[in-house]
């Protein structure tokens, strides 16, 4: 196929080194030469919100120097993966730039896709993470409170990180730069050992990194709203009170944005497996899939973007943090928050 694509689980078989105007399928030229003017200057851009993004919420929950709690590590931890993520991008701008020509050697090639997966599956695994620890604290409390320990949620992190390692192994072992001949190019490209290896690789993908991970965070979501519109229910008709809206949008702003970056390259992915088995054919499914792929890896990367807006600037926790770090860098408010009310944004993290 046409596309030399983004990241590492994206095919890269000799027949799909070759541009458009390589093949039968020449019609698309324009479209490509603009991607290769376009879309660095994009992913550039985000690599440096994300950076900046993340490295504040980090700033933030690090250097007060204390022990943070199991909501912070989870935050923590997002915020790292999403920067270790980002930093990869900048290498990816300039392959595209250069018309896929690598340019980094061989090394570079298998440690920055490598970095790449790993951090994408560590990302998404946290956001199933954080929603788990928000479902046991707002719909079962009396038992998180006996359950939820530091040291379990330091565990799951670890765990994340680790099996997100293996599954960059792949990528570590089978990246390489190929040469092209005929396009005079050197590509990083991902070479199976086995056509079977395409079949694995889109569960992988497809299966593990978006559907699974969506139907966990759409069950804890529904759940959660359900216990919050139950409480506000209550709530309303003792005391005359209205339903926190903001809780609802700020879940919902949640699922939303998961399905808005991850979709469209789960659905490209797709459609390039299908081509692959020759399941759809031509030169119109060809130029669709590998434009769209390159495109929809731009919605999937601004994800890293968006993780320190939703979970962490628009909530009501990172707010109360913000301000704690304010008061210990002014002398003159150097009275630290009660216990209780540190306990009570806890409780509200998903509240504006």
């Amino acid at each position: 196929m046409a596309s030399q694509t983004l990241l590492e689980f994206q095919p890269s078989n000799q027949s799909q080194l070759s541009p458009p105007n390589a093949t039968s399928c020449d019609n698309a030229q324009e479209a490509w030469d603009q991607l290769h003017r376009v879309l660095p200057t994009f992913i550039v851009t985000i690599c440096f919100c994300g950076l900046l993004g993340n490295l504040f919420v980090l700033s933030v929950f690090l250097l007060p120097r204390r022990r943070l709690n199991v909501a912070e590590i989870y935050l923590a931890n997002l915020a790292a993966s999403d920067l270790v993520f980002v930093l990869g991008l900048p290498f990816w701008a300039e392959n595209i730039r250069n018309q896929f020509n690598w340019p980094f050697g061989a090394l570079l090639c298998r440690f920055v896709n490598g970095v790449i997966k790993a951090n994408l599956f560590t990302s998404i695994f946290l956001v199933v993470a954080i929603s788990q620890d928000r479902y046991s604290v707002l719909v079962n409390p009396m038992a998180s409170r006996r359950r939820r320990r530091r040291r379990r949620a330091q565990a799951t992190c670890v765990l994340i990180w680790v099996v997100g390692g293996l599954l960059s192994v792949p990528t570590f072992l089978l990246r390489s730069v190929k040469t092209v001949p005929e396009l005079n190019i050197s590509a990083c490209v991902l070479l199976l050992p086995h056509e079977a290896w395409n079949f694995a690789r889109i569960v992988e993908l497809n299966v593990l990194a978006f559907l699974l991970p969506l139907a966990a965070i759409v069950f804890f979501n529904y759940h959660i709203l359900a216990s919050l519109r139950g409480r506000a229910e209550v709530s309303r008709t003792r005391c005359g009170g209205l339903p926190d809206g903001k809780t609802t949008v700020l879940i919902l702003l949640l699922v939303a944005t998961f399905l808005v970056c991850w979709a469209p390259y789960h659905f490209f992915a797709f459609l390039e497996f299908l081509f692959q088995v020759q399941a759809i054919r031509g030169c119109s499914w060809e130029n669709f899939t590998d434009l769209g792929l390159q495109y929809a890896n731009f919605f999937a990367f601004t994800n890293s973007c968006l993780n320190p807006v939703i979970y962490v600037f628009v909530g009501r926790l990172f707010r109360t943090k913000v301000w704690e770090l304010y008061k210990r860098c002014t002398p003159r408010s150097l009275t630290p928050m009660s216990l209780c009310h540190r306990k009570e944004i806890l409780h509200l993290f998903w509240r504006n």
